[in-house]
């Protein structure tokens, strides 16, 4: 779980998850159960997916030179499927604030030095490398990338529209369903085809205003 800790020193703690956009386009707090529900059905849930495929590659491949192929087809496969260049950039953002950390953690792992010799690689990809030389199941990883969307969501939502702390706490307990949900659906996945593609025209259109507005609280 200290991954998913927004104290760690990769950036998180500059990420709304698309919140504050999505309240300055007229979003009201009572729909934000929604919203995590939403984003852990698309957005979360390409990138969880993601990482999954990318844990598996770095468990599977023991040659450098193919391991780093195959993980750049594993980065390349979710941007594809993450239609927006500001939500793009934001995970390549975290990508190298997950790679700066994970690289003094575990220096030598063939996994983190395959991520490190890509070329901006999204957060999905770093993720899934930390979690194999972690000893991370598939299970701990989709979980650990759910609850940390949804924990970002509530966090933000305080500082936005400062509300009863406990009601935060809440709103992470009741997504735990849908964590799970997710963590059924793509604990298995081994195949980069097999990466969901679901989009949410309408989280990356807030992402894309977000990334040109002069006046905001966190970055994305």
């Amino acid at each position: 779980m200290l991954l998913a800790d927004a104290r760690l020193p990769t950036g998180a703690h500059t990420q709304s998850a698309g919140l504050e956009p999505a309240l300055r386009a007229g979003m009201s707090m009572a729909e934000l159960p929604g919203y995590l529900t939403a984003r852990l059905r698309t957005v979360t849930a390409v990138e969880a997916g993601a990482a999954v495929v990318a844990r598996r590659v770095a468990l599977d491949d023991p040659d450098p030179t193919d391991l780093t192929e195959r993980l750049a087809a594993v980065d390349a496969a979710w941007r594809a499927r993450t239609v927006s260049p500001a939500l793009r950039e934001v995970s390549a953002m975290l990508g190298r604030g997950y790679l700066r950390l994970v690289r003094r953690v575990w220096p030598t792992d063939a996994g983190i030095c395959a991520v490190a010799a890509l070329t901006r690689p999204g957060r999905a990809v770093v993720l899934g490398a930390a979690a194999a030389a972690a000893g991370l199941s598939a299970a701990q990883l989709v979980r650990l990338m759910g609850y940390e969307d949804v924990q970002t969501v509530s966090a933000a939502a305080l500082k936005l529209e400062p509300t009863d702390p406990v009601l935060a706490t809440l709103w992470v307990v009741r997504a735990a369903p849908e964590i799970e949900r997710m963590v059924s659906a793509l604990s298995d996945l081994r195949e980069v085809a097999e990466i969901p593609a679901r989009g949410a025209p309408l989280l990356e259109q807030w992402a894309e205003v977000h990334a040109l507005s002069t006046q905001r609280l966190f970055r994305a």
